[in-house]
C-alpha cells in the first residue's frame, strides 16, 4: 500500500504475539479469532508465543493460523525473519526484536499493559488488537494513521 508523505509499505504475512496481545492468560475471545480468519484471507496469519499459560495449540485449533512456539525473543525474532516481509503485533519485550524488523509494527497497550520498548519499536499504537486487524483489513484505516 501506499502511504501519501510516508513510503510504501508491503508485507505478506502478520505476525502475532499471544499473551498480552490477541488475548489475556492464554484466552483469545471468539471474535478476535473470526477476524483472525479473515485477516488469512488477505496474509499468513502467525502466532509466536512462549505459551506461558499452555493454551497455544488448543486455541488456534481449525483456524487457519500458524502457531510456533518460542523461547525467547531472540528466537522469535529468528522466526519472524523467515516471514519476511511482515507486519507484527504485540505488547511485551519478547517481541521488540521482531517488532524493529517489520515493515510495519503495532504495539496494543491492553488489559496486560505493554512495555516501553515495545512502544518505541512500533509503528502505530492500539488500545485493542481488534483495531490493529481491523487495519490490517481496510487499508484507508492505515492511510489514515500513518499519512504525513
Amino acid at each position: 500500500m501506499e502511504v501519501p508523505n510516508y513510503g510504501r509499505v508491503e508485507f505478506s504475512s502478520v505476525l502475532f504475539d499471544l499473551n498480552g496481545t490477541l488475548g489475556a492468560e492464554g484466552r483469545v475471545p471468539e471474535d478476535v479469532k473470526q477476524l483472525l480468519a479473515r485477516l488469512a484471507d488477505r496474509y499468513t496469519v502467525v502466532v509466536l508465543s512462549a505459551d506461558t499459560f499452555g493454551t497455544l495449540e488448543e486455541e488456534f485449533r481449525g483456524l487457519p493460523v500458524r502457531v510456533e512456539r518460542v523461547s525467547s525473543g531472540a528466537e522469535k525474532a529468528e522466526i519472524a525473519e523467515g516471514y519476511k516481509p511482515y507486519a507484527a503485533v504485540g505488547n511485551g519485550n519478547n517481541d521488540v526484536a521482531m517488532l524493529e524488523k517489520a515493515e510495519l509494527a503495532f504495539c496494543v497497550i491492553g488489559r496486560e499493559g505493554a512495555t516501553v520498548d515495545a512502544l518505541l519499536a512500533s509503528d502505530v499504537v492500539v488500545t485493542d488488537v481488534r483495531d490493529a486487524i481491523e487495519m490490517l483489513l481496510d487499508e484507508r484505516k492505515l492511510i489514515a494513521t500513518l499519512r504525513r
